[in-house]
């Protein structure tokens, strides 16, 4: 397998594989940032879900702390910064390549930074939905 050729007088990358691997890299990340936004949306709203369970069956009130609305904000808000951090980091990839500077993948990428994130906010989620239904 031949490294990418990028030829300095046009800046195009001969080998249009790597060019396309980046570009299949930007569009996983953006369907991982839409779903993040739709996924905080669906627990934002998910209080008012339960208050609309509790009415339909003439059951007590769902006691409503806002904590879904806190959690799916943040949810929707990280989903917004994975998809500007995609595109900047997609076109800082793509000028490297087309001038022909070596890529250096960093000890913290996006991926394990967004990982650790989300593990963190699940964690909080799980927390939360087991000390409310006490």
């Amino acid at each position: 397998m031949n490294p990418p050729n990028p030829d300095h007088q046009t800046g195009l990358i001969l080998d249009a594989r790597t060019g396309l691997a980046a570009e299949r890299t930007l569009l996983a990340w953006l369907r991982t940032g839409i779903a993040m936004m739709g996924f905080g949306f669906v627990v934002a709203r998910f209080g008012l879900f339960l208050r609309e369970l509790t009415a339909a069956a003439d059951l007590p009130p769902h006691v409503n702390t806002g904590i879904s609305f806190w959690f799916g904000g943040g949810l929707m808000l990280l989903g917004v910064v994975v998809l500007i951090l995609a595109a900047i980091h997609h076109m800082r990839l793509m000028q490297k390549l087309a001038t022909g500077e070596p890529y250096r993948a960093r000890q913290f990428s996006l991926g394990v930074v967004m990982t650790l994130l989300l593990a963190a906010i699940g964690l909080a989620m799980t927390v939360y939905l087991i000390y409310s239904t006490r």
